[in-house]
């Protein structure tokens, strides 16, 4: 039973992320059309610290409602408004560091880009109990009919406002709007509503669970943007676009393809966390499904980045291809990181959590101060370094806690890396050697990497397309045999 509406949460999970990143990368291309990479440059700035502002109003709260077993009203409840305290606690801060944050960058445009931004932070204090108590149902289809409506509405007006000139402000409507309107679809769609009760006991248990994830979280945002916060300061806002807009650019693949698995099963593989043999089987799924489709999209997007800007961008973007180029080879180790803390999150480790993420900054922060001196390609280079370090002591303790070793994770990656390392190869020297139109290039070869892919994961009987063509093809019997 639990396999079955796993599969089915995945499905509906693919299916959101597929409608709402897609609905994000059409936006994005047509942005890039009407703004400069200046614009990009001002909205990197000011990220990271909306990041950790809404860090701290989730203070691990989501993740602490969907691993409650057998939760009540009052917990909920007692969530919900500890959500919304925080959320106001962090956006007053926010408000009050917004022209230290200006004179950091030396960009007063800030202050007031900052503080209406940062009103998301209050919106999305609304939603969070709400996309928990769906989480905890693998109800990812009411999910995709929050999100798309709000990502369409948001994005027309987004490309609108660019179009007519506003600049940044049409990336800050955007997101603000965007918040908005997923939060009033949730409470339309989502019956649950708050109680009057609040039970301190509730909160403690959930601040005992919470704030280590919490303290790590912030942690992992200023490192996962500490990276543009450099650049910005070091170079320009220019400079500090085109780093971004690559990253958004790689961020949407790994988004659509690893955030639709895993959210589905984190809330599902956290009921079997008193079976150790179960959740490592679990796992080991997960891991082999993931990279199955994640180390393709990645190294077909770095071999095709050329055709890819060429056919899609202006000529101001093309400075980023190298960017993106990087940013997908290191980047591929992302859903091994992501299930080998999930593992922890689960098993209710999170003061290892907290442990490791302090451990990863300070390698991060020892391999940037080293890294920054050779420009921006140095700092992407350095990240894939640090990348590899973590994960040694990531992988480590999910061989202590569910016996999920080294050797059997990298046993069940390498079969899928080897052939998406085989088909982008190939892509990217027939790319290289082909005098063609870009577009046509860009068609042919895209299409002829995924269809050989496809072909050498049947021929070579890997595990993954094996599990996942079994799994759907299940389903899609089923159904014919119910018309």
């Amino acid at each position: 039973m639990l396999k079955e509406k796993t599969v089915v949460g995945v499905v509906w999970s693919f299916c959101e992320q597929l409608l709402r990143r897609g609905i994000s990368i059409l936006v994005t291309l047509l942005l890039a059309r009407f703004l400069v990479p200046e614009d990009f440059g001002l909205l990197a700035m000011m990220t990271v610290f909306i990041a950790i502002a809404t860090a701290l109003m989730d203070s691990g709260i989501k993740q602490a409602v969907i691993r409650k077993l057998n939760p009540d009203d009052a917990y909920f409840s007692t969530a919900f408004y500890a959500n919304i305290v925080l959320g106001i606690i962090a956006y007053i801060l926010l408000y009050i560091a917004s022209p230290f944050i200006a004179d950091f960058y030396d960009e007063p445009r800030l202050t007031l880009l900052i503080r209406v931004a940062g009103s998301v932070v209050i919106i999305n204090s609304f939603q969070v109990i709400q996309v928990a108590l769906l989480s905890r149902d693998l109800n990812f289809k009411l999910q995709m009919k929050a999100n798309v409506p709000a990502g369409v509405v948001s994005g027309v007006v987004a490309v609108l406002m660019a179009y007519t000139g506003f600049g940044v402000w049409s990336l800050i409507v955007q997101t603000v709007l965007n918040a908005l309107l997923v939060v009033l679809v949730y409470w339309w769609i989502q019956p649950w509503r708050p109680s009057k009760s609040f039970d301190l006991s509730y909160l403690a248990e959930m601040y005992s669970f919470g704030y280590k994830l919490f303290l790590s979280g912030v942690l992992n945002t200023i490192s996962r943007n500490i990276y543009v916060l450099v650049i910005a300061k070091l170079f320009s806002a220019s400079v500090a676009g085109l780093y971004f807009f690559a990253d958004k650019i790689k961020g949407l693949v790994i988004s659509q393809l690893a955030s639709s698995i895993q959210a589905v099963t984190y809330p599902a593989l956290s009921t079997l966390q008193d079976d150790d043999q179960k959740l490592k089987e679990g796992f080991r799924k997960v891991m082999r499904v993931t990279t199955f489709l994640l180390f393709p999209a990645m190294l077909i997007l770095a071999s095709l980045a050329q055709p890819l800007f060429e056919v899609v961008f202006p000529d101001r973007w093309i400075p980023a291809i190298p960017y993106l180029q990087i940013m997908c080879i290191t980047g591929m180790l992302y859903p091994m990181h992501s299930i080998n803390l999930s593992i922890l999150k689960v098993k209710d480790r999170t003061d290892l959590y907290l442990g490791l993420e302090v451990f990863k900054k300070i390698t991060l922060f020892s391999i940037l101060f080293i890294s920054y001196r050779y420009g921006v390609i140095g700092i992407l280079i350095g990240s894939g370094v640090q990348s590899v370090i973590s994960y040694i002591p990531n992988s480590y303790f999910a061989k202590q806690l569910i016996n999920y070793s080294v050797k059997e994770q990298l046993t069940d990656v390498m079969p899928s890396l080897g052939v998406a390392v085989i088909v982008s190869s190939m892509v990217f020297l027939l790319s290289e050697v082909l005098s063609i139109s870009p577009i046509i290039k860009l068609l042919t070869l895209g299409s002829l990497s995924v269809a050989t892919y496809i072909i050498l994961a049947k021929v070579l009987r890997l595990d993954a397309y094996q599990f996942a063509e079994s799994m759907f093809l299940k389903r899609f019997l089923r159904r014919s045999r119910a018309v």
